[in-house]
């Protein structure tokens, strides 16, 4: 559960190295013993340990309430790890009431101490506005303290700020400065960012076989974006020999983790047995998991699934649903093909594929809405699967992971890829599209019709 490394090594009274080489033997009751007995004599690195103990549960009774109590104990003492703990405590809510300003209080405590840890979470505080105004500025302030001290994930945050103009003037050159340092670190979602830049040609000259190089660096350590890019790559040939098997391999892996995308693009190899043998049941199957999460693409294809009665029976009332769906989730070819199977519904048949649309949610097959009529076919529920959220911004520690407001609906200006949106309450925001390879072309495109979280 412990995000925060609990700095075990650092020594106050004689007698914590006992207990130090007690948990690290993982003889953690003896651990417990020992800390217990220094923490009461007022130890703060004891009284830290022992509020891990209780926190996570080991040689002792998970409890978080006296995980607080002991890191608070440690805190007051001005202990900069447990002053980082006990803000991770206050701001999810762990033996205590939720309370972002108090977690803000106490990042900043430790941030002014010089933790780069907490400096970083401190700035992603500011940056979403989480227990303090939200302060662009400020945030880029204390990320580039985290950043300047070597910290990755600041450094790849401060990345996007520079790439989306927050709190600086936006300069592509600099982010990918960031992205670099990041990146050479290790951190896959800056080595995916990174990729991008060299793939847009931002901040860098545009080069294919350096974005696929960085992207593949991400996608060995198990980013699913980045797997979902090396299978475009490997589709369209660009920095790297066009490879359907390859884009299979990748898109599976992305596919596997719940990348909607992927999933589309692997229910389209299938279909067209290009580095796969040819299997529809496979096709429908991958559209599906990716159209019951609202990928438009998926729905299109599961929408012509219906309508030709490939696999499926066929069935123009769910035809016509997802049809409906992908149109409105921005695949304009869907209206067309919606347009065309109007003629073979009678009136009560598409007022009930209208309904079906309408109350479809998200993680639900379209025979999930139960329509008054009955329909032909009727889907499957398919368990719903989170899709791996866009790289141009990363969840910070879990110590400072919240969920921000969820937008239905948005309007998207783009320019190659470089977008801003504009939320129905006036927030804006910029974001990197990513890219869709549209199978009915066999071009890539910009998916711009995202509206984040």
């Amino acid at each position: 559960m412990l995000i925060f490394a609990i700095g075990f090594h650092t020594m106050a009274f004689a007698g914590f190295d006992e207990g130090l080489a007690a948990y690290d033997a993982k003889n953690y009751k003896q651990a417990v013993k020992v800390w217990k007995s220094l923490a009461d004599q007022g130890d703060a690195p004891a009284q830290r340990a022992l509020g891990f103990m209780y926190e996570n549960g080991l040689g002792i009774a998970q409890d978080y309430k006296l995980a607080v109590e002991w890191y608070r104990k440690a805190a007051d003492q001005g202990d900069v790890t447990a002053q980082r703990a006990l803000g991770f405590m206050y701001e999810n809510g762990l033996g205590m009431a939720q309370d972002y300003k108090l977690a803000v209080e106490w990042y900043r405590k430790a941030a002014d101490q010089g933790d780069a840890r907490t400096q970083r979470a401190l700035g992603f505080m500011y940056k979403k506005g989480i227990g303090i105004a939200q302060d662009y500025k400020l945030a880029v302030e204390w990320y580039r303290k985290a950043a300047e001290q070597g910290n990755a994930s600041a450094q790849f945050d401060l990345g996007n700020m520079y790439n989306n103009g927050q709190g600086v003037a936006q300069d592509y050159k600099l982010a990918v400065e960031w992205y670099r340092k990041a990146a050479e670190q290790g951190d896959a979602s800056a080595q995916f960012n990174l990729g991008n830049m060299y793939n847009n040609g931002q901040g860098v000259a545009q080069d294919y076989k350096l974005a696929v190089e960085w992207y593949r660096k991400a996608a060995e350590q198990g980013d699913a974006s980045a797997q979902l890019n090396l299978g475009f790559r490997h589709t369209d040939g660009q920095g790297v020999a066009q490879d359907y098997k390859l884009a299979v391999e990748w898109y599976r892996k992305a596919a596997e983790q719940g990348d909607a995308l992927a999933q589309n693009n692997l229910g389209w190899l299938y279909e067209q047995g290009q580095g796969v043998l040819q299997d529809f049941t496979e096709a429908e199957k991958w559209y599906r998991k990716a159209a019951v999460q609202g990928e438009a693409y998926g729905q299109r294809n599961l929408g012509r699934f219906y309508r030709d009665g490939k696999v499926v029976q066929k069935n123009f009332v769910v035809a016509h649903a997802w049809l409906n769906l992908a149109t409105s989730n921005g695949q304009k070819n869907a209206g067309e093909e919606r347009s065309a199977i109007e003629s073979e519904l009678n009136a009560d048949e598409l007022i009930q594929a209208q309904k079906l649309a309408s109350s479809w949610k998200v993680g639900n097959s379209i025979a999930d809405a139960k329509p008054q009529k009955k329909v032909q076919a009727a889907d499957k529920k398919i368990p719903e699967k989170k899709p791996s959220i866009e790289k141009t911004s990363k969840k910070t520690a879990k110590a400072s992971n919240q969920a921000g407001t969820k937008y239905t609906s948005c309007q998207n200006s783009c320019t190659n890829g470089n977008c801003l949106r504009t939320f129905p309450d006036g927030k804006q925001e910029r974001w990197q599209a990513p890219q869709v390879f549209d199978p009915f072309t066999s071009q890539f495109k910009w998916d711009t019709s995202s509206c984040g979280n």
